[in-house]
């Protein structure tokens, strides 16, 4: 079983910062690519950013230089910090992930998370 656990998220006045994590379960040992969705309320889901295991990482135009992601490939763990915070950013975030190896198993993906609610306050 693949599961994508979010938490971080929360409400927060505009200009302030969150930091989101996900977590991978446990029997996945590597993960190719990790990333960051939103989708706010009458939107459609965008990609936020994403990062390969090697690589280019890609931010949305809205969110370069504000936004950062991390990740920890040993713990397979994903992170997106997010500095200076606006209502335009209140969405549902979602992890995502392709490309899973388990001991005995690849998953090709994607798979997502429960998603996690930020609503930034004007």
């Amino acid at each position: 079983q693949v599961q994508l656990v979010e938490s971080g998220g929360g409400l927060v006045q505009a200009g302030g910062s969150l930091r989101l994590s996900c977590a991978a379960s446990r029997n996945i040992l590597s993960i190719e690519t990790m990333a960051w969705y939103r989708q706010a309320p009458g939107n459609q889901r965008e990609l936020v950013a994403s990062k390969p295991f090697t690589g280019t990482t890609k931010y949305s135009d809205s969110v370069k230089g504000r936004f950062t992601i991390s990740r920890d490939n040993a713990k397979n763990t994903v992170d997106l910090q997010m500095d200076g915070l606006n209502s335009e950013d209140t969405a549902v975030y979602y992890c995502n992930a392709y490309g899973l190896h388990s001991r005995d198993d690849y998953y090709t993906g994607p798979y997502w998370g429960q998603g996690t609610q930020v609503t930034v306050s004007s």
